[in-house]
């Protein structure tokens, strides 16, 4: 006799869900008098095997050494910076893992409501720099590592990023987390564990864009932590039947399934042991190999089921042109939020509560429409296995989620298209539908006869094929909506989403100003300024950095001639070591005397790199026209561009091309390359960014008027000292208001004007030559072939010539007279950094510490709690 198993019963999933108590979150038992009892072993034995936080520099070198011989099995002969950085990060992480576990202890214990952060990026940067300043251990592992014969600054520089992110969307996530660990709150963090990222980019000869994979995980990645003991089961595919009993529950069953395994990094906080979670998911087949294929000869289809789920988490956002690349996107987003309310819903089970109890416990920030298959997802857990009827579940769900928007462009909000949906997530079309009938039925009661509102506020667009509004479901599922600056959330509530306010209320909507941390954004990339911030207010580093109002005491030294001049020998030694970097990694000199403009972020037409370019060429070309006598008076000018266009987005790598090529053209030009110079830096990064930011003596950030929710490298700038040359845009205009008007140089159009703009591009056209002749004289230059590729251009041309739907024509002139007042600031230049340390001064406001708590108090409801 043998054990058999039921065939039929393969790829069934059963009727409920099992949660599987792990060691996250797990409490010990106690006895008949309430106390702990010790879980197997003697207790004295385990207690002294236990470690404790390595912070003197012998027990640091031991410990590295102790990584270097066991965890990387290498001898002191045969080490290198990479493995002595790989042993320190070890190390490093020893420490976070004793404070990691303490946390989750704490935060079982105590067993308070937590909030989670549901974002498809994170992006993180490296992380030894940022761990050893939040563990307040840097002088002590630099101390150890030069003892043992290397440099930390060398060990540094052999991190590579973290592939997780984008831009502005996963950089804000991860300032999020690392301020919701120094504030001590229980938050944690739900992403992808890609294993390619995005991409790198390269630049041909002719100054194209091109695409190389980013194996950032193809040396073992020393901060995550895996765990094989927590796995969930996703379903893609299959079937739903409803029950006939009128319950509203359907049992979904067949398909593919694929396993979501859990990789835990440890986010640290700054001056305290609090130490939270991101937990990353990767996929992997439930079956990794057919082997009856196999053995049949058929080896393609023997490992099919495996490439299928590995390239779940291959790629953040694989290119959705394709039938395939849409599919793959669609699976990435339900794998990951199936995963992370499964996670979720298995702690919040580990404390007992009834799940009626569960939004009093729990907290869900969707960052974007990215996870708002949550929405759908924990509807069918609860509807379909904890047999919860259908309006208390809803209930649950719109007390559990909260939203934030992120954009105001109507082509950025998400769809779907329901014949997609319908084949990969057939349940979940079930209870969009269903989500939608009764919540537009409720609509028609409030506005009776309304057609054309139901069909504006309707969950499913009727289109060919019809589509699911993402960002209304999102909207409809959470308890409150946010934008991230003041001018943002107004817009999100008069346009987007303006029938969800009539329709709710404007209690539902509100707003928190995106901030950034400065531990990484200032402690970490400029620690000239940190520590002359530190010696002159005199007050601990560790208290400022946590409330970062306190900079405005700098205020009292903008008198100060000494100050002034330390002030202005940092920001000198920060254009040196960005010139030093330059000249290594890409071999290219750069003036360090001249002024230092910046613009360093995705590229897209609505933040306008086109206009900074044009403005260069301007610039350019009235060089040109100048005797030598004359450029002799011209303020020196470094140009810095950086950032990655989507792989589909042909005319944002156009704009590249065109970067490039002017660069070539003007840096060569004898007559103009002691004025100008522009430099296109190739894959932006955080690291990048890190040695950018503090180099600026000005930086743009130009988008038309309206389209830019908040920006938040315009924070990091200013938080640097860097002055801030843009548009009535995002934050731009909270930042004018702290650090004051005669402190920023604003141009353009503004938000009101946008639309009835648009409206005479296309009703009453004017030619270029008569809005702005200064930017018809460009547009000819590039179209001559003056920087090479004559007619290469005119796809890009023509988006200004024909439309100028990012009012390129409307703002030029005034964008030409704002760098001109830049010029004449400059000059003089006590003034300027009278202007920097005042910009620096009153940026307290844009700390993320400041957002993170607005999101703890009003909207997640949940507390700070210190670990002892």
């Amino acid at each position: 006799m043998t054990s058999v198993v039921d065939t039929t019963a393969i790829g069934k999933v059963q009727r409920r869900r099992r949660h599987v108590r792990t060691l996250t979150g797990y409490l010990p038992e106690k006895d008949s008098e309430g106390k702990e009892k010790w879980p197997r072993g003697e207790e004295k034995v385990w207690k002294d095997g236990l470690r404790g936080l390595d912070t003197g520099v012998p027990s640091i070198t031991k410990s590295i050494v102790n990584h270097v011989q066991t965890s990387l099995a290498r001898q002191p002969h045969e080490i290198d910076d990479f493995g002595a950085y790989q042993a320190a990060a070890l190390s490093v992480r020893d420490n976070l893992i004793i404070n990691w576990n303490d946390t989750q202890l704490h935060y079982s214990r105590t067993a308070g409501k937590r909030a989670y952060y549901l974002s498809l990026e994170f992006l993180m940067g490296r992380a030894l720099d940022n761990a050893l300043l939040n563990l307040g251990l840097k002088q002590q592992y630099t101390q150890g590592v030069d003892k043992l014969g290397f440099n930390m600054e060398d060990l540094l520089a052999q991190e590579r990023d973290a592939g997780l992110g984008n831009g502005g969307l996963g950089r804000l996530a991860a300032c999020y987390l690392d301020s919701s660990a120094s504030q001590e709150l229980p938050v944690w963090g739900y992403g992808l564990r890609y294993r390619y990222g995005i991409f790198q980019q390269l630049i041909s000869p002719d100054g194209q864009q091109l695409e190389a994979p980013d194996p950032w995980l193809e040396h073992s990645n020393p901060w995550e932590l895996p765990r094989i003991d927590v796995s969930y089961e996703v379903r893609f595919h299959g079937f739903a039947e409803r029950l006939p009993d009128g319950s509203g529950r359907a049992i979904w069953e067949g398909g593919q399934e694929v396993l979501a395994v859990a990789y835990d990094v440890p986010i640290p906080g700054c001056n305290t042991r609090n130490t939270n979670n991101l937990r990353l998911w990767e996929s992997k087949p439930k079956r990794g190999f057919d082997l009856n294929s196999f053995n049949a000869g058929d080896y393609e289809r023997a490992v099919e089921s495996s490439n299928s789920a590995a390239a779940i988490t291959s790629v953040l956002y694989p290119n959705d042109h394709t039938t395939f690349g849409k599919e793959l996107r669609l699976k990435q987003q339900y794998f990951w939020t199936a995963a992370s309310l499964a996670d979720i819903i298995r702690r919040f089970k580990n404390i007992g509560k009834p799940i009626t109890e569960f939004p009093q416990y729990v907290s869900i920030q969707l960052n974007d429409t990215h996870p708002t298959l949550a929405v759908p997802e924990l509807m069918r857990v609860l509807v379909d296995e904890e047999e919860v009827p259908w309006n208390a579940a809803w209930d649950i769900v719109t007390e559990t989620f909260f939203f934030t928007n992120h954009t105001v462009l109507p082509e950025a909000l998400e769809t779907w298209p329901v014949p997609l949906m319908q084949h990969l997530l057939p349940r979940h079309m079930q209870i969009i539908f269903d989500i939608n009938l009764s919540f537009l039925q409720s609509v028609e009661r409030k506005f009776p006869g309304d057609k054309e509102r139901l069909a504006r506020m309707s969950l499913i667009e009727e289109s060919i094929p019809q589509n699911v509004r993402m960002a209304h479901l999102a909207c409809i599922g959470s308890r409150k909506v946010n934008g991230v600056a003041e001018l943002h959330s107004e817009l999100v509530q008069t346009t987007i989403l303006k029938d969800f306010v009539d329709f709710y209320g404007v209690s539902k909507f509100g707003n928190v100003t995106n901030g950034i941390t400065p531990r990484r954004w200032l402690d970490q990339c400029n620690p000239g300024l940190s520590r002359l911030i530190t010696l002159t207010l005199d007050i601990e580093k560790s208290i400022w950095l946590k409330d970062l109002s306190k900079l405005e005491g700098l205020l009292d030294y903008v008198e100060d001639a000494d100050f002034r001049e330390d002030w202005a020998a940092v920001k000198q030694a920060n254009k040196e070591r960005l010139a030093h970097h330059m000249q290594v990694t890409l071999g290219l000199n750069v003036n360090t005397k001249a002024l230092f403009d910046v613009q360093i972020k995705r590229l897209h037409e609505y933040k306008r790199q086109t206009l900074n370019i044009l403005g260069v060429i301007h610039r350019y070309l009235k060089l040109k026209s100048m005797t030598p006598k004359e450029r002799k008076t011209v303020i020196p000018r470094n140009v810095f561009f950086a950032g990655k266009a989507a792989p589909g987005y042909y005319i944002a790598k156009l704009t590249i091309r065109l970067i490039v090529n002017v660069a070539r053209v003007v840096n060569s030009d004898p007559d103009t390359k002691d004025y100008l110079n522009v430099f296109f830096l190739p894959d932006y990064s955080v690291t990048l960014a890190e040695v950018l930011i503090p180099a600026s003596d000005i930086s743009q950030h130009i988008s038309t008027a309206g389209t830019e929710a908040s920006g938040t490298s315009n924070m990091k700038f200013c938080l640097n000292g860097g002055l801030l040359l843009g548009t009535v845009d995002g934050a731009n205009i909270e930042i004018a208001e702290e650090v004051g008007p005669s402190n920023v140089f604003f141009f353009g159009h503004l938000t009101p004007a946008v639309e009835d703009l648009r409206y005479q591009h296309v009703y009453h056209p004017v030619p270029v030559e008569q809005k702005s002749p200064a930017l018809a004289q460009v547009l000819d230059a590039v179209s001559s072939g003056l920087f090479g590729d004559r007619g290469v251009y005119e796809p890009l041309l023509n988006t200004i010539r024909q439309g100028d739907y990012y009012l390129i024509t409307e703002d030029f002139d005034s964008y030409i007279e704002a760098l001109r007042m830049v010029d004449e600031a400059y000059n003089d230049r006590t003034e300027w950094i009278k202007k920097s340390i005042r910009t620096t001064a009153k940026m307290g406001k844009f700390s993320s510490d400041r957002a993170i708590q607005d999101y703890a108090q009003e909207y997640w409801n949940i507390e700070s709690t210190k670990v002892k």
